[in-house]
């Protein structure tokens, strides 16, 4: 049986972070789910503890450390953007817990060796985002040596969609299926996520997860 983690979910109501809850849950860990606001009509759930607070203010506020104080693992499924200028911060307040990161598509390369964010077909409103992620992951690989991290990559169709526990995970490079569809859903995605942190084999690297 694996031994119940202590997890931090920061984003936890989003597409990615509500699902990684979930599977948290299923497989028995204990879960702190922090969002700016929850659903009051939500059941309460055998292992978590909802927190309601904006990561951003608590950073600024210097109170961030005893928002993350116990975790084991923290989990940031916020938007690159919003993390970007706080990771020092969060690097900090995390207080030697692991940091997993919901990373983006965009840094992934192509056969030719071009990254998935600078092709022509690439929409001008993801652009901001995936720009963030490309940031946040040379930001991550630059931190010192004692620093533990993981940032999972999507593949580049990122939706709600169904669990089926069978995937393939690679590197630094773009997953596509024998239709060349380049697609994973959030549910499989937080399964990959959580093998991770149950089982370490990206430490202070990059991977990626699709069909």
């Amino acid at each position: 049986m694996t031994t119940s983690v202590k997890l931090t979910v920061l984003g936890a109501t989003g597409m990615a972070g509500s699902r990684i809850v979930a599977e948290a849950l299923t497989r028995g860990h204990a879960v702190t789910a922090v969002a700016r606001s929850h659903d009051a009509q939500a059941p309460a759930r055998d292992g978590l503890r909802r927190v309601s607070a904006d990561i951003e203010a608590d950073t600024a506020a210097g109170t961030a450390p005893a928002l993350l104080d116990g975790a084991d693992v923290v989990v940031s499924a916020l938007p690159a953007r919003t993390v970007l200028p706080l990771l020092p911060e969060l690097v900090a307040a995390a207080g030697g817990a692991r940091l997993v990161f919901v990373g983006g598509a965009g840094s992934l390369r192509l056969p030719n060796g071009e990254r998935v964010i600078d092709q022509p077909d690439f929409r001008d409103e993801w652009k901001p985002e995936a720009s963030a992620h490309v940031e946040l992951l040379d930001a991550l690989r630059a931190l010192p040596e004692g620093v533990e991290w993981t940032f999972l990559s999507p593949s580049a169709l990122f939706l709600p969609g169904e669990r089926t526990g069978t995937f393939r995970l690679g590197g630094d490079d773009l997953l596509t299926d024998s239709e060349g569809a380049s697609r994973v859903s959030g549910e499989d995605y937080a399964v990959a996520l959580l093998d991770e942190v149950e089982t370490p084999a990206h430490r202070r690297a990059r991977f990626t997860v699709g069909y």
